[in-house]
């Protein structure tokens, strides 16, 4: 807002000083932008996204969100229902096409459209090839594939992520830059084969079999006939069992009180943990440090994360490191909003941010090992989505920075405290036969002790 007096007239007086009961208006001749910071345009800075308008960008935000809820659901029954490469090429050529015309909005819905959606394709276009992967990979691998393939090729891709921007310097570019990587996904039916579990849970054992000889080859095995008869055998049993099972509904999950305080408390962990990473990831802006390198470090943490939770889960177990991370992870944010910005209070935060994506890498695994295999599929999709329904709220904490430069830290402080403490209730899942049925899942970790720990025996 501006004051509508007549300037001239009024310095002619010899007023130098403007008077709170002077008429205002909207300002009349635009805005000068200071790009020390991020030293070029943004459509925030084009359109004029300040003042009253300075929520738009939080808006956008969760409106993408919004598109990874629907996405979650609609991808996740394109996976179940005609395969996972069919989905995993559905979700990134709709994320390649969204971010590419991200780049031509020309307004705020505009903008916010194509968001809703690339949000329809986040998470979905790598989870897809993670449950893919998973399918295939051995139990004794599959802590290994799972955290090892997201420590190298995220951190890499995350820690280059600001420099591309940084010399790219126009934002329409970098949507399209980073879009264009989505394009890969037009080759995967040449080089990735379909999912065998999922070909076998079809009916479709022969198909399977196909694929499994393809790994014989590329293995350089020999694998005796009569080993695919057997497989054919035990995938028809194992078909049969499973069609009878999809009578089961992610509400069977609530129907006994014990699988039902189980599933709540997994979802209320889950979306804790999507707040604390999500919101440490927006808050790197807010540390009082060049924004570029401080993304880059943050972001780099996640290689020796995951390195260490790689080498160290299958040791400590689930329950008191994932607990022991959100806790952690939620006393170094609440210690950074104590002190000043500056080095001291980004180190603290960068921690903190270290702790969440141990956490966050955690909770992928956990929820699928908890709940039983008849609703495993359908229950860890809901609890995702409705990490995503938390990940609403994370650019609004972020936005409470206009109000304290402490407020985002200490938020997401007692998020991690009391997520983390919420995991202590969570049965602990190291060496136990994973449940199969509703009533295994009832009983999974009743003969289990509260302060049981794994690398200590009972």
């Amino acid at each position: 807002m501006m004051y509508a007096v007549n300037y001239s007239s009024v310095i002619s007086t010899g007023v130098t000083e403007a008077d709170p009961a002077w008429p205002t208006s909207e300002c009349q001749h635009g805005w000068e932008y200071d790009f020390t910071d991020v030293p070029y345009p943004s459509i925030a800075t084009e359109l004029n996204w300040v003042c009253q308008q300075d929520t738009l960008p939080s808006l956008a935000t969760a409106i993408f969100f919004c598109g990874a809820i629907v996405g979650g659901l609609l991808f996740g029954w394109v996976a179940d229902h005609f395969g996972r490469i069919p989905a995993l090429i559905g979700t990134n050529l709709t994320g390649f096409i969204a971010g590419v015309a991200t780049a031509f909005s020309t307004s705020f819905w505009q903008f916010a459209a194509c968001r809703f959606f690339v949000g329809l394709a986040f998470d979905n276009c790598f989870t897809m090839m993670y449950i893919l992967v998973l399918e295939y990979v051995g139990p004794s691998w599959r802590t290994f594939v799972a955290n090892m393939s997201i420590a190298l090729f995220f951190s890499i891709a995350a820690t280059l992520l600001p420099w591309i921007a940084y010399y790219t310097a126009n934002w329409q570019y970098l949507c399209i830059l980073t879009s264009l990587p989505l394009l890969v996904a037009v080759f995967i039916p040449w080089i990735v084969p379909e999912s065998a579990r999922w070909l076998v849970s079809q009916g479709r054992v022969d198909e399977a079999v196909v694929i499994m000889k393809r790994f014989e080859k590329i293995n350089k095995k020999n694998v005796d006939p009569k080993l695919y008869q057997q497989l054919k055998e035990t995938c028809q049993r194992q078909a049969q069992e499973e069609k009878e099972n999809k009578k089961y509904s992610v509400l069977d999950l609530f129907r006994t009180p014990r699988l039902r305080k189980i599933t709540c408390l997994l979802i209320v962990i889950w979306m804790a943990v999507s707040l604390l990473f999500d919101g440490h990831v927006r808050q790197v802006g807010n540390l009082g440090l060049d924004l570029f390198i401080t993304f880059t470090i943050a972001s780099a943490t996640e290689l020796p994360a995951d390195t260490l939770l790689t080498f160290t889960l299958d040791v400590w177990g689930r329950r008191w490191y994932a607990c022991g991370s959100m806790v952690f992870s939620g006393l170094f944010s609440l210690l950074s909003s104590s002190t000043d910005p500056g080095k001291l209070s980004a180190g603290l935060a960068i921690m903190g941010r270290f702790l969440a994506n141990i956490s966050y890498n955690i909770g992928l695994q956990y929820a699928a090992e908890v709940l039983p295999t008849v609703v495993r599929a359908q229950g860890v999709a809901f609890i995702h989505i409705m990490g995503y329904v938390a990940s609403i709220l994370s650019p609004f904490i972020v936005y409470l920075n206009v109000i304290s430069t402490k407020l985002p830290l200490i938020v997401l402080g007692i998020i991690g405290i009391l997520g983390g403490i919420l995991c202590l209730f969570l049965p602990e899942t190291l060496g136990e036969d994973l449940p199969q049925t509703l009533q295994d899942g009832e009983d999974f970790g009743k003969d289990q002790k509260f302060l049981e720990f794994p690398c200590c025996g009972k």
